[in-house]
This record gives structure tokens, C-alpha cells and sequence, in this order.
């Protein structure tokens, strides 16, 4: 196999990189499609980290979009230590995304010491791949007990790929781990930063990590349609507009995307020229 220069590396790196939209409604789906991305992870209460949508949102979900879909499995918000029933909901929604043609799911559980729970896991993956789809294992890796460890654990589960933040509350934050679990990972399974990521710091942690996905909501408030209001009712103006991905936010990665693979397409040119000449 003809090895590689570094600059045709980090060159073959940018080419894959993956933008993933998180979205809790089909408005978001659609404009994350539109604006670039090549992914969209699917939730309903993304304010409580996101739980499993409904049925018609799944479908509605998959019959509009052509780029593809992962659903998340999580049947309530708070921690990933489920109960035998939230479990037997978690196998049978993994069961529907399947039967309604989804690419992925994204899940985990964790045992009451923090340590992945494989055999559980393990079962979902099992009904996942019945349907040829990918597993992602969420944030519930953050809350592991011990990162590296929860990294082998999920490897041996059969998961695709891994959503963290570097067990800490920002990906920026968690930037040197990331960058140690990909290099641990060695392409056996993809690490994928996300939490806080933005079209300002992206740049930062493609550099920083070595990343080949990227994970984001990209969103923003906009104001809702309703022109009445009961001014008796104590209630904020948040329930008079909505959080949206905000497609100026998802072109401007892909835009940075876009630059850095002509920046070092530009370097490996140099580089070959400055080979050929010598």
C-alpha cells in the first residue's frame, strides 16, 4: 500500500469530515438538508438533551429527507440507567425507526457504577443491524466512568461511532481528550465531538482533533406567528417564538469545511511540484 505524505492525510481527513445536525422538529430537518449538512439526528425536547420522537415525526422525517437519518432511542430525560419496561420501549422504537427505512440510531445505557451497560447495549445494536442500520453511542459516554474504558466497551458492543464531549461540558473544553480517544479509537470506531459547537470554534476543533464528523443544533430563536397574547398568563416570551437550525450557521461550517480542503488540495500541489522538480 502506497503510504501516504502528511499534508495527503490531512488532505483524505477533511474530505470525510461529516456534518451531523441535531433537530427536534421537521422545520429544522428540512433546513439542515438544505443548508449542507449530510446528516440529521432526530429528537423531540432537545431543552432536556433530546428523548425519542414520535412515531409521525419519524415518518414525516424520513419521507422528506434524502440525506440520512438517525433517530435518537432514549425514552425519558435525566440519567441512562433504565428500568426493564423503558427498555422493552427503547427495543420496540428501534424496531419502528427500522421498519420506517431510518439509517441509524443513536443510543446508550449505563449501569448504576457509571460503566457501560454491554449486555443491554449490545441488544440493541443486535435489533439495529436486523435493518442494516448504524448505532451511535450518545452522550451517555460523558457520564461514563471512565472514558477510555466506556471507549473499549462500545468498540466491543459493534457501535459506529461515539457522540462526546470529552467527559467535559463543551467539546472545546474536552478538545485534548477527543483528540486522545480518536487517536485510542485508531478507525476502529468514529469519534464525534459535539456540545457547543459553532460556526466559530468548528475551525478550532477540526485543527485541534483530527475529527471526521461533527456534531451541532446550530440553532436560533425566532419569532412564532401568534399576534395575540394573554397578557394574565405569567408566561415568557419564549413560548411565543422557537430554536431553529439557523442555516447561515450550517453553511458557514460547511463553507469552512469547503476552504480547508482547498488550502491543503493547494499544499499537496506544492508539495508534489517541489517532489517532481527534485
Amino acid at each position: 500500500m502506497e503510504k501516504k505524505s502528511a499534508a495527503e492525510y490531512v488532505y483524505s481527513l477533511i474530505l470525510q469530515i461529516m456534518i451531523e445536525v441535531c433537530v427536534d422538529n421537521i422545520q429544522s430537518a428540512l433546513t439542515a438538508q438544505s443548508s449542507g449538512a449530510g446528516r440529521v439526528e432526530l429528537c423531540s425536547g432537545l431543552t432536556e438533551g433530546g428523548v425519542t420522537p414520535s412515531a409521525a415525526l419519524i415518518r414525516l422525517a424520513r419521507k422528506k429527507l434524502t440525506i440520512r437519518l438517525h433517530v435518537i432511542i432514549r425514552p425519558r430525560g435525566g440519567d441512562f440507567l433504565y428500568d426493564d419496561d423503558e427498555f422493552e420501549m427503547m427495543k420496540q422504537d428501534i424496531v419502528l425507526c427500522g421498519e420506517t427505512g431510518c439509517d441509524g440510531v443513536v443510543t446508550g445505557i449505563l449501569r448504576a457504577d457509571g460503566s457501560v451497560d454491554t449486555e443491554r447495549c449490545s441488544k440493541l445494536v443486535q435489533i439495529a443491524r436486523r435493518y442494516a442500520m448504524s448505532v451511535t453511542f450518545h452522550r451517555a459516554f460523558d457520564r461514563s466512568n471512565e472514558l477510555f474504558s466506556a471507549l473499549k466497551d462500545v468498540i466491543a458492543i459493534g457501535c459506529d461511532r461515539i457522540l462526546t464531549s470529552g467527559g467535559c461540558d463543551t467539546a472545546c473544553e474536552g478538545a485534548d481528550v477527543i483528540r486522545q480517544l480518536i487517536e485510542k479509537a485508531a478507525n476502529r470506531i468514529v469519534i464525534m465531538p459535539g456540545s457547543g459547537i459553532t460556526s466559530e470554534n468548528a475551525e478550532y476543533l477540526i485543527k485541534k482533533t483530527g475529527l471526521k464528523e461533527l456534531h451541532g443544533t446550530f440553532r436560533k430563536r425566532v419569532e412564532g406567528g401568534m399576534k395575540y397574547r394573554n397578557t394574565r398568563l405569567s408566561a415568557s416570551d419564549e413560548e411565543y417564538n422557537h430554536l431553529l437550525t439557523d442555516a447561515d450557521a450550517v453553511r458557514k461550517v460547511n463553507k469552512l469545511i469547503s476552504n480547508c480542503l482547498k488550502l491543503h488540495s493547494f499544499h499537496i500541489g506544492k508539495i508534489s511540484t517541489f517532489a517532481t522538480d527534485f
